[in-house]
């Protein structure tokens, strides 16, 4: 039971926190709700990333097995809404900014990478509500989903860290290194599962 509380509570901190020290950011004072609106989302975006890895790989007390799945897949439709309302706010505020953005055409260096990230999230979501359709076979679904996930999690984590705003940089920094960690530890234990699974079946071969 203290080991399922920790678990919990590191993972509550690591999302809260950083949602806390940008609602208490001095900047706000000067944004608009909308802009406020959109920023807070995209915070939430990187948050839920966190959550992507660890109910994939069952480390969330609770959530493993089927229902982590689904979860995953629930978190991956919310993951879309927050994009699509953290780009329309910013489109509200801001449209020629926003069209320089996804025109890579944007001044800013932090615009490219949020923009690809989005557009590997997007990808995703249509790739799994087409799957059945486009008869993936569960190994060529896996290492899309994987491909893009790749550039979903360094595409956010690099637009985060790039961008100068509400958020507070330690917080941040944490939040950022905690995503990027938790993909590569998956990642690479589902690379070293699957190779291990695959050995019983060689030696077979080989004899």
């Amino acid at each position: 039971m203290a080991r399922i509380t920790l678990i919990w509570v590191t993972v509550a901190a690591a999302i809260g926190v950083p949602l806390a020290a940008a609602a208490a950011s001095p900047l706000l004072q000067w944004r608009d709700p909308i802009y406020i609106l959109a920023g807070f989302t995209g915070i939430v975006a990187l948050g839920l990333m966190l959550l992507q890895p660890l109910l994939i790989a069952g480390y969330l007390p609770g959530l493993s097995g089927r229902l982590g799945r689904r979860v995953h897949l629930w978190i991956g439709g919310t993951l879309v809404v927050a994009i699509v309302i953290h780009v329309a706010g910013l489109w509200i505020t801001s449209p020629p900014d926003m069209i320089d953005a996804l025109l890579f055409s944007s001044p800013t260096p932090f615009s490219p990478f949020g923009v690809i990230a989005m557009w590997a999230i997007f990808a995703v979501a249509l790739l799994a509500a087409l799957r059945r359709r486009l008869g993936l076979r569960p190994r060529t679904w896996r290492i899309a989903h994987m491909l893009l996930a790749i550039v979903i999690v360094v595409g956010t984590v690099v637009h985060a860290i790039l961008i100068e705003g509400t958020m507070e940089t330690f917080s941040k920094a944490a939040l950022c290194a905690l995503v990027l960690a938790a993909a590569i530890k998956v990642m690479a234990g589902l690379r070293v599962w699957r190779k291990r699974a695959t050995l019983p079946g060689e030696s077979i071969a080989r004899q």
